[in-house]
C-alpha cells in the first residue's frame, strides 16, 4: 500500500516530466536527427512564443480567471510596432510602445472584469474579436514587411550558440517565478484563486490584483508578438490566429487548474515545450497534419483526465 502511494505521489509530481523523457527517447529511437543540436534549439525556439504568452496565462488561469484576447492582441501590438518602426522611430521605443500597447489592452480586460463586472470569458471574448480588427483596420488587410535590421536580430541573432529568443523566455520565466514565490503580488494571485471572496476579506487588493495579471498578460503577448515579427520579418494582422488555444492548453497540460489557485510556471513551461516536441517529431516524422491536430487534441485531453484523476486521488 506505502508503494501505491509513493508511486501515485511521484506521478503526480512528475508525471509531466517523464512523459517527455519518454517521449524524447522514443523519438530518438525513431529519427537519430531529433537529439541533434541544432534540432534542439530550432526545437525550443518554435517553443519561445507559445511559452511566453502561456507565461501571462499562468497568471491570469491562477486567479481563476481566462485571457483568450493573447492572439489578437499579439496581431495587434505586432502591426503597431511594425508600423512606426517603418515611420522612423528608433527600435527600443516602438519596443515600449509595442509593449505599452499590449499592456494597455490587458488593462481594459482587467478593468472590464474588476470595475464592470463582466466574466473574463465574456471581457476578453469581446477584447479577441475587438483587437483582431483594430489590426486589420490599422495595416489595412495587409502585412507590414521591411522591417530595420536591428529590430530583426530579436528573432534572428544568438548569443553563446543560443537563439536570443530563448534567452528572453528564459528571463520571462525567471522573472515570474520569483514574482510568484518571492513577491506579495505572487501571494495575491494564488489567494484570489483559492477564493476571490475570502481574500478580499483578509484585506488583499484583488480589484487591483486582478487587473495586474491582465496588464502582465497582454504585455507578454505583445514581446512574443514582436519575436515572432522579428523571426518572420513581417508583421500580419491575422497572425496569433488560435493562440489563445495553445497558451491555455500548455498551461493546462503543465497541471494548473482552471479553477484557479494551483499550478505554475514550472509546469507550464514543461506544457509548452510538450507541445514543441509533439509539432516538432511531425515534422521529422512526416505525420499528416490532420493527424497532428488529433494527436495535440489527444495529449489535452489526456492531461486534463490525468490532472482530474489526481485531484481527486488526493
Amino acid at each position: 500500500m506505502t508503494t501505491t502511494f509513493d508511486l501515485g505521489a511521484l506521478f503526480r509530481r512528475f508525471g509531466l516530466l517523464i512523459a517527455i523523457a519518454v517521449l524524447v527517447f522514443g523519438l530518438a529511437l525513431l529519427s537519430p536527427q531529433f537529439l541533434a543540436v541544432q534540432n534542439v534549439l530550432n526545437l525550443l525556439l518554435q517553443a519561445t512564443v507559445n511559452a511566453i504568452i502561456a507565461a501571462g496565462m499562468t497568471l491570469v488561469i491562477l486567479t481563476a480567471g481566462i485571457d483568450l484576447s493573447v492572439g489578437s492582441v499579439l496581431a495587434l501590438t505586432a502591426v503597431i510596432t511594425a508600423d512606426v518602426l517603418q515611420a522612423g522611430v528608433p527600435v527600443v521605443l516602438a519596443v515600449v510602445i509595442g509593449l505599452g500597447a499590449g499592456a494597455v489592452t490587458g488593462l481594459v480586460n482587467g478593468l472590464l472584469i474588476t470595475l464592470g463586472r463582466i466574466p473574463p470569458f465574456i471581457a476578453t471574448l469581446g477584447m479577441m474579436t475587438l483587437a483582431r480588427g483594430l489590426a486589420l483596420s490599422y495595416a489595412q488587410g495587409r502585412p507590414i514587411t521591411g522591417l530595420p535590421d536591428r529590430f530583426l536580430l530579436v528573432g534572428t541573432s544568438s548569443m553563446l550558440g543560443i537563439p536570443t529568443p530563448i534567452w528572453i523566455t528564459a528571463v520571462v520565466y525567471g522573472a515570474g517565478m520569483f514574482v510568484l514565490r518571492r513577491t506579495v503580488l505572487g501571494r495575491y494571485i494564488y489567494a484570489i484563486g483559492n477564493s476571490s471572496r475570502a481574500a478580499r476579506f483578509t484585506g488583499i487588493p484583488v480589484r487591483s490584483a486582478t487587473v495586474a495579471v491582465y496588464v502582465i498578460s497582454g504585455a507578454l503577448a505583445a514581446l512574443a508578438g514582436m519575436i515572432l515579427t522579428a523571426r518572420l520579418n513581417s508583421a500580419q494582422p491575422i497572425m496569433g490566429l488560435q493562440y489563445e488555444l495553445n497558451a491555455i492548453a500548455a498551461v493546462v497540460v503543465g497541471g494548473a487548474a482552471l479553477s484557479g489557485g494551483e499550478g505554475g510556471l514550472g509546469g507550464t513551461f514543461l506544457g509548452a515545450l510538450l507541445m514543441a516536441i509533439i509539432a516538432n517529431a511531425i515534422n521529422i516524422l512526416n505525420i499528416s497534419p490532420f493527424v497532428a491536430q488529433v494527436l495535440q487534441g489527444s495529449v489535452i485531453l489526456a492531461a486534463l483526465l490525468l490532472h482530474g484523476l489526481s485531484r481527486r486521488n488526493q
